[in-house]
């Protein structure tokens, strides 16, 4: 979810996320405790929630603080009408130290003070929107492809000193290795698509040169019923990352802003719709390029005390959005000139990160998304600068 400035508010109402049983407690303007009570994380004690809300004023003048931005408790109470407000949980146990001298802590006690937090601190915090179904639906596969495509990584790395999966299928102990020959060799190079640049005698050389491996009976199968169970993972690994690259590019096609990004250098399909879903489709949530900047933790943070004094980029962010924006960044110096001209310029004052060509990227991509075009160079006039000055 994004969030844009809170709209007025006649009550603040606290609730203590917790497994089974949520505390909440609403307060008035001044303080006073208007109301105070638990629900069960049931689909009666929500109703029960958004019921006694609405008795005590109308759904829009209720601001709602919770420490968890998403999932069905927030998605209902803001199809009833509530400003949702997310609070760091950090900024809450802080708040308490400061406010409970005991140190004592409750559900009911932390409730009251989310609720009080919201109510003196409205004016720095944001509420939350929903994204539409298209940008939930992409959201959904992308999260889940990224995630799959991390167990993937985990599962090869175990396997990083053998072959290839298929090889470990078809030889999968020393022993069934020692009889490949050249041709067989060449042969499964072919069959399997080897994009490697050794030859398969420089493979052989080294398979042969290696180090012996296990030899005994017990060990060996053993071995072998380890390599075969994590090539079958492997198997399945890929095959759903498949299935869910489809998926992503059906979603993204659907996707209203689907154009727009796709139109960006190098951005391909997966890094495309890996910007889109995090970024979302709420306009307003981004006043300005720095917002999003912001958001993606691409914005320089300045620390300084007495005589030092340190730059760093956010660290407080959505990571997957910034691992998104720079891996793009990244490689569109590949395909525009303008990017790995700022590249270029970035690199001489001694920085190698694409944080910077991402926060060049975010201008272009932020006036683009509002305007709701797709990016063109010819319209790009720093670009298109830069273009004729090659040219010439």
């Amino acid at each position: 979810m994004l969030s844009v400035a809170p709209p007025p508010a006649q009550l603040f109402a606290g609730l203590d996320w917790a497994a089974g049983i949520h505390a909440v407690c609403v307060v008035d303007h001044a303080g006073k405790i208007a109301d105070r009570f638990t629900i069960e994380h049931s689909a009666d004690g929500i109703a029960m929630l958004i019921g006694r809300l609405a008795r005590l004023a109308e759904a829009a003048d209720v601001h709602v603080g919770i420490e968890r931005p998403n999932g069905r408790l927030v998605d209902l109470l803001l199809e009833a009408g509530h400003p949702v407000v997310p609070v760091s949980p950090n900024a809450i146990e802080t708040w308490r130290d400061g406010e409970v001298l005991s140190g004592a802590k409750s559900d009911a006690g932390d409730a009251a003070i989310i609720a009080e937090y919201l109510r003196l601190r409205r004016h720095r915090l944001r509420v939350a929107v929903p994204y539409c179904d298209d940008t939930r639906a992409l959201r959904t596969v992308v999260r889940t492809r990224t995630d799959l495509v991390e167990m993937r990584v985990a599962a090869t790395n175990q396997l990083a000193a053998l072959l290839e999966d298929q090889f470990l299928t078809r030889y999968p102990t020393p022993a069934a290795a020692r009889h490949v020959g050249g041709k067989r060799m060449q042969a499964f190079m072919t069959k399997h698509g080897y994009s490697g640049r050794r030859s398969a005698a420089d493979l052989l050389e080294r398979l042969r040169s290696a180090p012996a491996g296990a030899t005994g009976q017990a060990l060996t199968e053993a071995l072998r019923d380890a390599v075969l169970s994590l090539v079958t993972v492997l198997r399945a690994l890929n095959t759903a990352v498949k299935d869910l690259d489809r998926s992503t590019a059906a979603h993204l096609g659907e996707h209203p802003d689907g154009q727009i990004v796709t139109s960006l250098p190098r951005s391909g399909q997966s890094n495309a719709a890996q910007i889109l879903a995090e970024c979302g489709d709420c306009r307003q949530a981004y006043a300005t390029p720095d917002s999003v900047a912001a958001l993606a933790g691409c914005t320089p943070v300045t620390k300084q005390s007495g005589k030092h004094r340190a730059v760093h980029f956010r660290w407080a962010c959505n990571k997957r959005f910034r691992l998104a924006l720079t891996t793009f960044a990244d490689n569109s110096r590949h395909a525009s000139p303008w990017a790995a001209h700022i590249y270029n310029q970035a690199r001489k004052k001694g920085k190698d990160h694409p944080h910077a060509i991402a926060r060049a990227w975010i201008r272009v991509i932020w006036h683009c998304w509002l305007d709701g075009v797709p990016y063109d160079p010819a319209q790009h006039g720093a670009a298109a600068k830069l273009n004729k000055q090659v040219a010439a």
